[in-house]
């Protein structure tokens, strides 16, 4: 099985019974950062993605006097800052905590949240009162920071986007007045007041906390199977202790193998889409996406799918011509780019782990858009990886290994090598076409 991973560290196992705490969380923070081949790592929480243009314009400003000047987006909808110095730390947190995107310290690494980005634009409900109320919850318990910087709350406006996105507590909104909430992969949901919903989510989180104690799990997919069984009905009596006699009844609803992804482009005439090409953006680019947002909404939504939502609205005509400059900026923003679907890890020279340079082949290998995503790693980790189904091309020693991923569910993996591809090949790396031949036939 290949289990969900961060956006850059291992997936915590717990084989025999051992705690994935044994090593400790190493996931990076603002306050923690992470030592890279490239300098140290930064990972900036973006609750929902939703950045308002000040702080995207604090965000660059901290990549261009602390970093490599770029940003690069996350699995999750956060932004990393890479190439730091390692003595920054405290005039970064400075500078983030002046632009409020650092409102405790105790909590920094604990607010993972991940939001519908085109919640309130298509007719769905908007999500910024739970997003807000949410955040504030977490930041104000104290048993909310002793959360690992992998515990993750998604917040669904009903499409099942980011219910896809395998978190360990998810909200659905469900008609007027009313979610459901999910306690890690149970099918088995429960409704409670829209207006309680964050709340629910945040003694969801406790309560995992509590029953984590003993084997000092992560997330709620690395309790033993007999504590994750009982777990929804823990949570749902203790919503019903606190709130009140609130909870519905038990709603059946299997979580879907697959996001609804925004496309890029026009979002009718409320919002655009665009893509971002192995979720890195160069200095030009982020100023064009701050400068687009604040002419129109005044507001960035990055998306778990390494993606940025501008929401408008736009005046007629103006969605395409703000489509067009960010396409001569080398976005994405149609679901024709060669670039659209295809994602990787940082690779060689920044991750001494990596064992190629996983996004120069990545682009040496683009081609006409398929079927299905496909992801790059340079090791067995697969930092960063997707959620639902794709293609996974891993570097090995041998040569790259590509297998096609559904779900939890990874098909028996099909090494690519110089016997399988050409008689008279040394490697697979060592020939760019013949790899490429080899993810476009795997993609269709």
């Amino acid at each position: 099985m290949l289990a969900a991973m961060p956006d850059s560290a291992p997936s915590p196992l717990v084989p025999g019974g051992v705690s994935p705490r044994a090593g400790g969380d190493a996931c990076p923070g603002t306050l923690r950062l992470h030592r890279a081949d490239d300098g140290a790592l930064a990972r900036v929480r973006v609750p929902g993605g939703v950045l308002s243009a000040d702080r995207a314009d604090a965000l660059l400003a901290a990549a261009s006097r602390f970093g490599d000047g770029e940003l690069h987006l996350t699995s999750r909808g956060n932004v990393q800052l890479r190439g730091l110095g390692a003595e920054c730390g405290g005039a970064l947190a400075g500078v983030l905590g002046d632009a409020g995107l650092l409102p405790s310290a105790a909590h920094e690494r604990a607010r993972n949240i991940v939001a519908s980005p085109r919640a309130g634009l298509d007719g769905s409900p908007a999500l910024g009162a739970w997003l807000s109320e949410l955040d504030r919850l977490v930041c104000e318990s104290a048993a909310a920071a002793a959360l690992s910087g992998r515990f993750l709350f998604a917040l669904d406006s009903g499409r099942g986007d980011v219910d896809a996105l395998g978190a360990d507590v998810t909200l659905i909104a469900e008609g007027p007045g009313a979610a459901l909430l999910r306690v890690g992969a149970d099918d088995e949901l429960f409704r409670v007041p829209a207006a309680d919903a964050p709340r629910a989510a945040l003694l969801a989180a406790e309560v995992f906390l509590r029953a984590a104690r003993d084997s000092g799990a992560w997330r709620v997919k690395d309790l033993p199977d007999d504590v994750v069984r009982d777990l929804p009905g823990d949570v749902r009596a203790e919503v019903v202790r606190v709130i009140g006699s609130a909870a519905g009844p038990v709603v059946r609803r299997p979580r879907p193998r697959t996001a609804a992804v925004p496309a890029p482009g026009p979002l009718g005439p409320t919002a655009i889409s665009v893509g971002v090409p192995l979720g890195r953006l160069a200095p030009a680019q982020w100023r064009l996406l701050t400068e687009t947002a604040r002419r129109y909404g005044g507001e960035l939504r990055l998306t778990p799918w390494r993606g940025i939502v501008v929401p408008g609205p736009f005046p007629r005509d103006e969605a395409a011509q703000a489509l067009r400059m960010l396409d001569a900026a080398g976005l994405i923003t149609g679901p024709d780019s060669p670039w659209t679907g295809v994602g990787a890890c940082i690779g060689r020279p920044g991750c001494g782990k990596s064992l190629s340079d996983v996004r120069a082949e990545a682009g040496a290998a683009v081609g006409p858009p398929g079927r299905l995503p496909v992801y790059w790693s340079g090791c067995e980790r697969r930092c960063g990886h997707p959620h639902g189904e794709w293609i996974d091309v891993v570097a090995t020693p041998e040569g790259h290994r590509i297998s096609h991923v559904r779900g939890e569910r990874r098909d028996a993996p099909a090494t690519v090598t110089a016997a399988s591809v050409r008689e008279d090949s040394a490697s697979v790396r060592d020939e760019p076409a013949a790899l490429a031949a080899a993810v476009a036939a795997a993609r269709a």
